[in-house]
């Protein structure tokens, strides 16, 4: 069996790029439908690890941003938005001509599912929560479309 994390574990993986396709083609696209974020991973650096690489942004203060968000959610609509119905979407989500663009492009071009375009909007109103921003902007919606197109180019190749 391929190792799905293929793009960067190339010691371990003597698959070849086909294999590895005609293995990820066998995953139900509805399936991956239902995952909000696809993630690609790079390895750690041994000396990150070790402590002599910058460490980035501290756990506690993501934590803090996430709590933030949370609150605000709450308080925008009484829950968070992984609760979201479609009208509530709607309600909750004014999009500018470049967002409404963007998601057309993706529908249309990455065969964006109904299902996948709410979950973008959900990620995208999460995003623009997590930076305190009032409303969902087209950065959001391209930032919340990469965490989807990885598998959807995945996917759809020829």
């Amino acid at each position: 069996m391929p190792i799905l994390s293929f793009n960067f574990v190339v010691d371990r993986c003597t698959d070849t790029p086909d294999q590895i396709y005609r293995y990820q083609k066998k995953i139900s696209g509805p399936l991956l439908d239902r995952i909000d974020l696809h993630l690609e991973i790079p390895p750690v650096d041994v000396s990150e690890l070790q402590g002599k690489g910058d460490r980035g942004e501290k756990s506690v203060d993501i934590r803090q941003r996430v709590v933030m968000a949370r609150k605000i959610q709450i308080a925008r609509q009484g829950c968070l938005n992984s609760a979201l119905s479609v009208p509530d979407l709607e309600r909750y989500i004014i999009l500018d001509e470049l967002s409404k663009a963007l998601l057309e492009r993706a529908v249309n071009q990455l065969g964006l599912s109904a299902r996948g375009y709410h979950r973008v909007l959900r990620i995208a109103r999460t995003l623009a929560d997590m930076s305190s921003s009032s409303s969902v902007s087209s950065q959001h919606i391209a930032e919340a479309l990469s965490y989807r197109t990885s598998a959807s180019l995945s996917a759809r190749r020829v």
